[in-house]
């Protein structure tokens, strides 16, 4: 085992008094103390060398590693392991290494400014991260705290609340939480106008317009999407990101990716998704990258190419989809590269396809299902069902 050697410490706007007596002691053994201009500015002389955060920040942990076997203090703000520089550590050194010393969180002390029960609201950040991967937590009524970009980020939030029928959302800029000089802006979405500013958190309360149709996080409807009329609708898609299970934090493959709308729903459906959408169509993989940011899911992988070669060195994946292309050599490279506990699904609508999936289903098992939708259109002064092409999928947990 690894004796600890690198102490992380959250610090809040209140400075050396708001540390715990151990967080002090291990600053005041330190032999050197790492962190941003404003942490070192809020304690006091100390007997260990100063260093800043190197710049770009993900150079940290690097940087730390050449001082092993040092006794290495690093300043953080708040809590270490909540949207903090907790996880970079974990990336690079063993658990067994560090030790951690938080300090009350930004959603922690928002919450209490708030008055809104913590467990009762979605936290975020896009510090760091596209503006737009908030936008899926937006539903009326719903009530986020978001760690920001910097004092634009209001007016964006408020921007992408309205786009999505949220204007009259409540907006809150709570800023040096804690500290002598703590602040609070509030205002609307629809009409953010006011400076912010660049440290704080943003608090907002979900508020949709009168007749206006917030988009749901999974389930979109099909003219949500841009696309070319070749697209998993609405009905079977909702059965097709059924089957791939998304959970928290996993990797798709969408393999015929279209306009994007499987990979952009499993990414919608929980937190930290991971998708890689392939397609040998520069035009819509075009479409599916302008889906991906306007719906919410800007982190979609997108490479063009043709399966079963655009597979090779992919991430691993947990769900693998086939909703083009498909063949006997995607389909088994696709199951080779399937880990345990993976699930595949892969739809059909020509009887060519369908033939194979039959074979694929009674070689490997699994299930197979046929759906067939009909939507009631106008038929002149009345109303009948049309219906759409019917759709084979053969689904399996490995």
């Amino acid at each position: 085992m690894t004796a600890p050697w690198l102490d992380v410490i959250g610090i809040g706007e209140d400075g050396w008094a708001g540390l715990s007596p151990a967080a002090r002691a291990r600053l005041e053994v330190a032999e050197v103390i790492v962190g941003g201009p404003r942490h070192h500015g809020l304690v006091p002389d100390l007997p260990g060398e100063r260093l800043e955060w190197p710049s770009p920040f993900r150079e940290l942990a690097a940087e730390i590693a050449t001082l092993r076997g040092r006794r290495v203090a690093v300043l953080v703000t708040g809590d270490p392991l909540w949207y903090s520089a907790g996880a970079l550590f974990f990336r690079h050194f063993s658990p067994d290494e560090v030790t951690f010393y938080p300090h009350l969180s930004a959603f922690q002390l928002a919450a209490a400014r708030m008055k809104w029960s913590l467990a009762d609201v979605e936290t975020l950040t896009v510090h760091g991260r596209p503006a737009e991967q908030a936008i899926p937590f937006f539903a009326h009524g719903a009530r986020l705290l978001i760690l920001t970009q910097d004092g634009s980020s209001p007016a964006r939030i408020g921007q992408l609340l309205t786009d999505c029928g949220l204007g009259a959302s409540k907006l809150t800029v709570l800023s040096a939480m804690g500290g002598s000089d703590e602040g609070r802006i509030e205002g609307r979405a629809d009409s953010w106008t006011t400076p912010a500013p660049d440290f704080h958190l943003l608090a907002v309360e979900c508020i949709g317009e009168i007749g206006a149709t917030v988009p749901p996080r999974t389930g979109l409807p099909d003219d949500a999407f841009e696309h070319d009329g070749k697209m998993t609708k609405r009905e079977v898609r909702a059965l097709t990101v059924s089957a791939l299970a998304p959970r928290r934090g996993q990797m798709l493959w969408d393999i015929g990716v279209g306009c994007g709308s499987v990979a952009i729903e499993w990414m919608r459906a929980a937190r930290d998704m991971r998708a890689v959408g392939i397609d040998n169509q520069p035009a819509r993989l075009a479409m599916a990258g302008a889906n991906a940011v306007r719906l919410g899911a800007p982190r979609l992988d997108l490479r063009q190419g043709r399966a079963p070669e655009a597979l090779a060195d992919l991430p691993t994946p947990d769900a693998i989809f086939i909703g083009g292309g498909l063949s006997e050599d995607v389909a088994g490279a696709a199951l080779a590269a399937l880990p345990d506990h993976g699930r595949l699904v892969a739809n059909a609508v020509t009887l060519e396809s369908e033939t194979l999936l039959s074979t694929l289903h009674a070689r490997h098992g699994g299930s197979l299902i046929r759906v067939s939708v009909s939507r009631a259109e106008p038929v002149g002064p009345y109303r009948g069902w049309k219906p759409l092409m019917p759709v084979t999928q053969w689904s399996l947990t490995r």
